[in-house]
C-alpha cells in the first residue's frame, strides 16, 4: 500500500457522503462525550460523527501522567452523557475516573481487553498504558467505544457501525503502510531511542530495538508522578550516555508532550543527533498533520524513517 494510495483512501472516507453518513443534528440534541486524552477523543469523534459532541479534557501537547484537573474540568464532566479514559494508569492518580465518579458519570476504560506490556517504573514492573501505538490495539479502543455508544444511542446503530467499520479498515491499512516504511530501515539500524517509555508497543509491533527485547529505549525514564528526568544523577547520566553509544543509536528523538531539554543534553554528550520530534502522549494541534490518530502515526513514522534509514 503506497503512501499516496493511503492518503487518497483517507480523503475518500472524509469526503464521501455515502460513507460518512453526515447528519445535521441540532447541537442541543447531541450527546456529550468527554474523553481524557486526544487519542481517545479522536477515536470517539470518528465513530460518532455529527450525532455526538466529543470534548477532550487534555489539550494537544499536555502530559496525562502529570495532569491536574481544574474546576472547569469538573464542570465539563458534570454535563457529560459518557466519559472515556485510556486506563492502565495513563491518567496519573486516576484523575479521569475520579472526575467521573465525583460527577456520578459512567466512565469507560478504552484499553479493556488489551494484553498490556510490562515496563519498569521506579523499581517495579507496571502495565504500560501507551497501547494505542499498535494499530491493532487502536482497533480495540474503537470496538470498546463503539460497543458503549450503541448502548447509549441505539437509534444510531447503522450510522455508528458504518463509521466504525470503515475506520477499522483504515487502521489495517495504516498497519500495512507502517510495515512498508519500516522495511526501508535496515534491521540493525532499527534502534529507537525516545525521551520516555511511550513506544514499547510500537517497538514490539515493528521490531525496533532487538537488543532490548523489542522494547523502548528511553534514557530519561518514566513520567508518572514527577517531571521526566527527576533524579538524573551524574552517574546515571554517564550510564545513559554509555548505553546509547553501545546500542549504536543513529539518532534520539524528543517528544511533543515532554520537556526536551534533558534528552537534547544527553544526545549532545553522546555525540548523537536529535532525529526529530515525535508525538507520544498527545496528538498535534488543530491544523497540523498530527491532529488525528492516523495523522500522528504517519508523522511519527516518516520522522523515524527519515532519521534512521
Amino acid at each position: 500500500m503506497s503512501f499516496w494510495k493511503f492518503i487518497l483512501l483517507s480523503i475518500f472516507f472524509l469526503a464521501s457522503p455515502a460513507l460518512t453518513l453526515v447528519y445535521a443534528y441540532e447541537a442541543e440534541n447531541r450527546l456529550l462525550i468527554i474523553a481524557s486524552t486526544t487519542q481517545v477523543a479522536d477515536f470517539a469523534r470518528v465513530i460518532t460523527g455529527d450525532r455526538c459532541e466529543v470534548r477532550c479534557v487534555l489539550a494537544p501537547g499536555a502530559d496525562p501522567h502529570t495532569y491536574e484537573p481544574t474546576p472547569d474540568d469538573i464542570a465539563l464532566v458534570m454535563k457529560a452523557d459518557l466519559c472515556l479514559q485510556n486506563g492502565l494508569g495513563l491518567e496519573g492518580k486516576n484523575w479521569m475516573s475520579n472526575l467521573a465518579k465525583g460527577a456520578g458519570k459512567k466512565v469507560i476504560v478504552c484499553t479493556d481487553g488489551i494484553e498490556p506490556l510490562a515496563t519498569a517504573a521506579e523499581g517495579q514492573q507496571i502495565a504500560d498504558p501507551h497501547a494505542w501505538f499498535s494499530p491493532a490495539n487502536a482497533a480495540a479502543y474503537v470496538n470498546n467505544i463503539t460497543r458503549e455508544i450503541l448502548t447509549l444511542d441505539p437509534s444510531g446503530k447503522d450510522y455508528y457501525l458504518a463509521r466504525s467499520s470503515f475506520y477499522l479498515d483504515q487502521l489495517r491499512l495504516l498497519d500495512s503502510w507502517i510495515k512498508e516504511q519500516v522495511n526501508l530501515i535496515l534491521p540493525d539500524k532499527r534502534v529507537l531511542v525516545t525521551g520516555h517509555d511511550a513506544f514499547n508497543y510500537f517497538c514490539r509491533e515493528y521490531r525496533f530495538n532487538p537488543a532490548n527485547n523489542y522494547m523502548s529505549l528511553a534514557p530519561v525514564g518514566w513520567s508518572t508522578g514527577s517531571e521526566v528526568g527527576a533524579g538524573m544523577t551524574p552517574q546515571r547520566r554517564k550510564q545513559v550516555v554509555d548505553g546509547l553509544k553501545k546500542a549504536g543509536a543513529r539518532a534520539v528523538f524528543v517528544e511533543t508532550s515532554i520537556n526536551p531539554k534533558l534528552i537534547r543534553e544527553i544526545a549532545a554528550q553522546a555525540g548523537i543527533v536529535v532525529g526529530g520530534e515525535l508525538y507520544s502522549d498527545s496528538m498535534g494541534d488543530a491544523g497540523t498533520d498530527a491532529q488525528s490518530y492516523i495523522g500522528m502515526m504517519q508523522a511519527n513514522v516518516l520522522t523515524i524513517v527519515e532519521a534512521l534509514r
